[in-house]
């Protein structure tokens, strides 16, 4: 893995976040809602994607989205591993069952909590590369 793939996987990343925040700014009912939280699991995919290569780079493996993010917690490449645990536990229910009310507590935790998390991890990561 060479250095300018990582940054180019960080580079899109950041845009991800900085789409995600304009859904979330813009929810003024339930399809923008859903449409937040679809932009969320896209995130939350290339978050632990962006871990992957990162770890690669560092010349470390991992399998799974989990396995990733303990990976990447464990050598100091992210400082909290249990939030990104949480996005992952929330974006498979969102992508895998719709209820009305799971999804407005995943928004309600995407626009309070994850948001501004995912921005503090983009740093984190920035500054590992």
């Amino acid at each position: 893995m060479e250095k300018v793939e990582v940054l180019l996987y960080v580079e899109k990343l950041k845009n991800a976040v900085s789409r995600l925040e304009e859904a979330i700014n813009r929810v003024k009912d339930d399809l923008d809602r859903d449409g937040a939280i679809q932009r969320f699991e896209f995130t939350v995919e290339l978050l632990w994607k962006t871990l992957r290569r990162v770890l690669e780079y560092n010349k470390l493996e991992c399998f799974s989205p989990r396995d990733c993010v303990k990976k990447a917690f464990r050598h100091g490449i992210i400082k909290d591993d249990e939030i990104i645990l949480d996005m992952l536990e929330d974006r498979n229910l969102s992508s895998h069952i719709y209820n009305e009310e799971k999804a407005k507590e995943i928004f309600e935790r995407i626009s309070k909590i994850y948001i501004k998390f995912l921005k503090k991890i983009l740093k984190e990561i920035e500054n590992k590369i």
